[in-house]
């Protein structure tokens, strides 16, 4: 999956809370939706969401569904804004020099 699909998939409030709740290990759909503002049905679409971008992954367990984090489903999000991070660090530094070598012409 991609860091867009990512991007995609954490813009919505409930998917983001979902995430959270699958932070205390894996649950099954009702577990879930517990306490959530949305049904039950409306929170397995929004798990296939966060499935397709590869955030979340299912397991089966006899008749139920186990959802919950996959392992390394925030590598591709994580590896774009580490390099967003990088850059803004490289410009920084860029301008400081910058302003370094104008300093010391003014001297």
């Amino acid at each position: 999956m991609t860091y867009e699909d990512a991007i995609s998939a954490l813009a919505d409030p409930t998917r983001r809370a979902i995430l959270d709740r699958l932070r205390a290990g894996p649950a099954a759909v009702g577990a879930v939706a517990e306490g959530l503002p949305v049904s039950r049905p409306a929170v397995s679409q929004h798990l296939r969401v966060l499935s397709d971008a590869g955030l979340v992954t299912m397991t089966p367990a006899g008749n139920h569904r186990l959802y919950s984090l996959a392992p390394t489903g925030i590598d591709s999000l994580r590896h774009y804004l580490d390099s967003l991070w990088d850059d803004a660090l490289a410009a920084f530094q860029r301008a400081t020099e910058e302003k370094a070598k104008q300093k010391g012409k003014k001297t």
